[in-house]
């Protein structure tokens, strides 16, 4: 099944090659553009069929052996239009975490609701700071991305200034398999919860738990946030997904909803955390 990511760079590959047979100078095979360019004959025909991500410079290169480059702004559009759907993390990383933590600032600053759901750690909005220290350093191990660690954290609880300005509400589902998760030692973990302990019935924060008992209407997989009313960010091992489409958007918040019915709030949410708690102990 074709993505909409697949479908873009297929509508690319197509302009591509038309603007390769259509050249002023008479259509060019791929072979001879090819040739011209120093490339391998075969990654002229993977760009023109969708299968390889043209880079800026490759684009800049094909516009201008062709004949035509004035259409690289265009070209270069288009690649950013599908490229800002599919965030690679190893394309992110590239930096460390701090450049990532500091976008996520600036598209939750002018949010005023969020509606999230995490199923395997905590929120970053709500982690101290010595469980988002494990979290960064994990995954800088499994990218071998560069460790910028205690900037990251910073970047990260600068962010959550969010949770104590005026009109902003956080409306946060947990799975409780995520209090849980031993991605840090058992006292980071015990500090963590007690931060979570200290949030239930904040005015900013209506934390809802789901059970790892409680009914489901759906799986609950990835998480994902909802960011006011035009943004989904969720994400896999290679990438973030940033998802705008109004239908997509309808979707999540449905999915949302439906993993909201299997929540607990106010004391019984705070139950399942003190559980969790205890468990560390046992």
């Amino acid at each position: 099944m074709s993505t909409d990511f697949q479908k873009a760079r297929e509508d690319l590959g197509r302009r591509l090659r038309t603007l390769r047979t259509e050249s002023p100078r008479g259509p060019l095979t791929g072979t001879a553009l090819s040739a011209s360019l120093g490339w391998a004959q075969s990654k002229v025909s993977k760009l023109e069929n969708g299968r390889q991500t043209p880079t800026a410079e490759d684009l800049r290169a094909w516009a201008d052996a062709t004949g035509h480059p004035g259409a690289y702004d265009e070209l270069h559009g288009r690649l950013k239009g599908f490229e800002s759907h599919i965030r690679s993390w190893r394309r992110q990383l590239s930096s460390g975490h701090r450049p990532v933590q500091e976008t996520w600032n600036e598209v939750t600053a002018a949010a005023r609701v969020l509606h999230v759901w995490d199923s395997f750690a905590v929120n970053g909005l709500l982690q101290t700071p010595d469980y988002a220290r494990y979290v960064f350093e994990s995954y800088a191990t499994l990218q071998n991305s560069p460790r910028d660690t205690e900037d990251s954290v910073r970047a990260r609880m600068d962010r959550q200034r969010w949770l104590y300005q005026p009109g902003r509400r956080l409306n946060l589902l947990m799975w409780e398999g995520a209090l849980r998760a031993r991605v840090c030692p058992p006292e980071v973990l015990a500090g963590q919860l007690d931060r979570l302990l200290g949030v239930v019935g904040m005015d900013t924060v209506r934390l809802g738990i789901v059970p790892m008992n409680a009914v489901l209407r759906l799986p609950p997989a990835n998480a994902f946030w909802i960011v006011g009313e035009r943004l989904v960010i969720t994400e896999d091992w290679h990438a973030e997904l940033w998802l705008d489409g109004s239908d997509t958007l309808a979707l999540y918040r449905r999915v949302w909803e439906s993993l909201c019915e299997s929540a607990v709030f106010g004391a019984e949410a705070q139950h399942a955390i003190a559980r969790a708690r205890q468990a560390i102990a046992a």
